[in-house]
């Protein structure tokens, strides 16, 4: 029997325009952040990371308490959707404010600048925005193949996006002044963009009435649960766990990948490089994510696709590696590809497996938490991208590295070789591992089969 469709072409792009603003402060906050405040600003790379994993303390619990706060809103507009909207207003200003530490600041005082204005951007507003902006995928449709293609829609814009910032964000600080006026000047233009877009995005779909969102279950809409109760509801589903560890392996994958500006301009001796790797690892991103709806269904779900994929995406990474140390540029660039291809239908079906996990809760536990279900995207993506770059930080510090030198240390290079191509090949592998078990489809498969046969 075919699933009832709930969804326009035309809203499953405009939610997936929604990541164009989300990565207008992930991509740019991720790939620059580091090199502004240490070749620009002046500060200390391991105090700056240290800095960064502080912050992260705050993050947890933040995660848990916004979606808990979605699942308990009611309003005109839904759950999610007063979140989404309201919570980038916060995040337009605080993106802006990262890259607008004043220089006539003492040095302590550039710290508490940067430090409280990256935690409130994570902590606060880009958690409300980006946990209510993923929760969307459970609220507005309960048809599987649309959630999947909302994702992918939804990453073919956050790739693009990201794309785009890594090759144009160097020029475009050039022109607007270069120094500190133009890192500024890029992040208020990025922030009023995203600001936008955002609005845009969350006006395009309609959330589905309570009502219908249950229809199927045992539990019931109204049924209250504490903060507390939420997080063990989270806990005590082990595929929420394995996909809280594989968004947080994702973001420090992507920060370990972000230090590629380092080491195409201490060890390949061409910043210009960053923007050419940026392409190998996005186009395919995108070619993976437009054919990832049609290979779920070719693979009769997405279990098989991911782990497949994430094998193939080991295997690319490995072999750039080896091509680094044949000293192939070309070659590097090729396996880059592959990997990044191989890694991209989990980017596309990833917000349809949380959805099925929030399902198997339901199932379950007869209670229904899609918001606080999709508080592992903010978790991964804040928790991880934050530690990868406060790990890298701390690595930079450790190896001696010195913002305001041309040339590096020797042993400092060799920190940048172990950043950029050792530590995400170990990633991806331990992502396969992980995907080696997340069949989550099946196990809700399992138990609907077996209520439907009892009430036979």
């Amino acid at each position: 029997m075919e699933e009832k469709k709930y969804l326009k072409w035309y809203n499953k792009v405009g939610y997936g325009a929604g990541d164009i603003a989300g990565n207008v402060v992930y991509a740019f906050l991720s790939s620059f952040v580091m090199i502004y405040l240490t070749n620009t600003v002046g500060l200390n790379a391991g105090i700056v990371g240290t800095l960064i994993a502080v912050s992260k303390l705050f993050d947890g619990i933040t995660d848990i308490f916004f979606g808990s706060m979605i699942d308990k809103t009611k309003s005109r507009m839904g759950k999610a959707k007063p979140w989404m909207l309201y919570g980038y207003i916060g995040c337009a200003v605080t993106l802006a404010a990262i890259f607008a530490i004043p220089a006539n600041l003492g040095q302590f005082a550039q710290y508490a600048w940067f430090f409280i204005a990256y935690t409130l951007l994570n902590a606060v507003f880009y958690t409300a925005n980006n946990i209510a902006y993923s929760a969307l995928t459970a609220l507005v449709t309960k048809n599987s193949k649309e959630r999947v293609e909302m994702g992918s829609w939804r990453f073919i814009f956050a790739f693009s996006t990201s794309l785009l910032i890594q090759s144009i964000t160097v020029g475009f600080v050039t022109k607007m002044g270069g120094g500190a006026a133009g890192w500024r000047a890029v992040a208020v233009i990025y922030a009023i963009i995203g600001l936008i877009v955002n609005t845009i995005s969350a006006l395009s779909v309609k959330e589905l009435p309570e009502e219908e969102l249950n229809e199927g279950g045992s539990g019931t809409a109204d049924e209250k649960y504490s903060l507390i109760d939420a997080a063990k509801l989270l806990f005590s589903n082990k595929y929420y766990i394995m996909i809280c560890a594989t968004y947080i392996l994702q973001q420090i994958y992507t920060a370990m990948i972000n230090m590629g500006i380092y080491y195409m301009t201490y060890i390949l001796l061409n910043e210009n490089l960053f923007a050419a790797f940026s392409w190998a690892v996005n186009i395919p991103l995108i070619l993976a994510l437009i054919i990832t709806p049609s290979l779920v269904t070719k693979m009769k779900g997405m279990y098989k696709l991911n782990l497949t994929g994430y094998i193939i995406g080991t295997i690319g990474r490995a072999l750039v590696v080896a091509a680094a140390y044949l000293g192939s540029v070309p070659l590097m660039l090729l396996f880059t590809g592959i990997a990044a291809f191989g890694m991209g239908p989990w980017q596309g079906d990833m917000n349809a497996v949380i959805a099925a996990c929030s399902e198997y809760t339901y199932l379950t536990k007869g209670k229904r938490v899609d918001g606080t279900m999709y508080s592992c995207t903010s978790l991964g993506v804040k928790l991880g991208g934050g530690l990868g770059t406060a790990i890298a930080g701390w690595m930079l510090a450790f190896s001696g590295f010195d913002g305001t030198a041309v040339v590096q240390s020797a042993s400092c290079l060799n920190m940048l070789q172990i950043m950029y191509l050792w530590i995400p090949v170990v990633i991806t592998l331990i992502i396969a591992l992980i995907m080696s078990r997340m069949d989550v489809e099946a196990a809700n498969a399992k138990i609907t089969a077996a209520r439907n046969k009892l009430l036979q």
